[in-house]
């Protein structure tokens, strides 16, 4: 006699976040992976549509977006959450950016911000939607700051969170090259000071030139110093990422600085990226002090 197949369980992904912080376009990752997506449910029709989704035959997977566009129905959401919990998989996704990247977002789209009113600027809507959404964000089962995200960036990095088949797909790492004098990148999780090689900056054919020159590169790497930092930072990170994993974690900054941000960080931030790349990270860099006087 066959054996009766199992009812897959179901699940309820709501998304919730800043205004600008790309909340569509992570709806539209989880629609294109199968989910039935919802924007805008208002608060008091969740625990029935989280009903709908545990007792449906067809939709046994469900995403929603709730966000200050609720208007003051949104300080129910704490409780309906907590409430909801109890009789299906529900999963809270948090989305925030820093302020000069929501300004900037807005600025391009030229679309008011939601608490705008004659009177409020938009740093000012910024500080009341963060204040308003405070509650929310501590019960949320994953919190992803966009800042770096592009759309196709940010929807690929879901796909990753939802489908991926591996450990190593759940992480995303940022390797960072910055200048000490320009100050210490504010999102970094993990910062390596780079400073105690020797300067390829006082050599005067390779001032002007970058850590992504390969004589620049072959100068750096000429010293035994250089090629034991690499390996061991790389041997800690790969350490690091399988608990930083089962920890939660979702994406991790790593730092890497020199005093400008143009020879020796760069090229370190290179090859740990190249290191973690081989050992199946994904992981981008970014260069954020290289077009910066020297």
């Amino acid at each position: 006699m066959a054996r009766k197949r199992a009812k897959p369980s179901s699940e309820l992904v709501i998304i919730t976040g800043m205004s600008g912080s790309g909340k569509g376009s992570v709806l539209r990752a989880l629609e294109d992976l199968g989910y039935y997506s919802v924007d805008n449910l208002p608060v008091d029709l969740i625990p029935k549509f989280a009903d709908l989704v545990r007792d449906s035959s067809s939709t046994r997977q469900a995403a929603l977006v709730v966000d200050v566009r609720e208007g003051s129905g949104l300080k129910k959401f704490p409780a309906i959450y907590k409430k909801i919990r109890a009789s299906v998989n529900a999963r809270l996704i948090f989305l925030e950016a820093d302020d000069d990247t929501i300004v900037h977002r807005f600025s391009e789209t030229r679309r008011p911000h939601p608490l705008a009113d004659g009177d409020l600027a938009i740093g000012q809507s910024i500080t009341a939607e963060r204040k308003l959404l405070a509650p929310i964000r501590a019960l949320a089962d994953l919190t992803i700051n966009t800042s770096k995200f592009n759309v196709h960036d940010l929807r690929a990095f879901i796909k990753q969170q939802f489908q991926g088949d591996g450990d190593e797909s759940r992480i995303l790492i940022y390797a960072t090259s910055f200048g000490f004098r320009h100050g210490v990148p504010p999102d970094c999780d993990l910062v390596f000071d780079v400073r105690f090689l020797p300067n390829p900056n006082y050599i005067p054919t390779f001032k002007q030139l970058t850590g992504k020159n390969p004589a620049v590169a072959r100068y750096i790497r000429s010293f035994p110093q250089t090629e034991e930092f690499i390996s061991k930072v790389t041997e800690l990170l790969t350490w690091l990422m399988p608990h930083y994993i089962r920890e939660g974690k979702s994406y991790l900054t790593i730092g890497f600085g020199c005093t400008g941000g143009h020879h020796r960080s760069v090229m370190i931030a290179e090859s740990v990226k190249k290191n973690l790349s081989a050992a199946g990270y994904q992981t981008k860099i970014t260069h954020r002090d290289l077009a910066k006087p020297v």
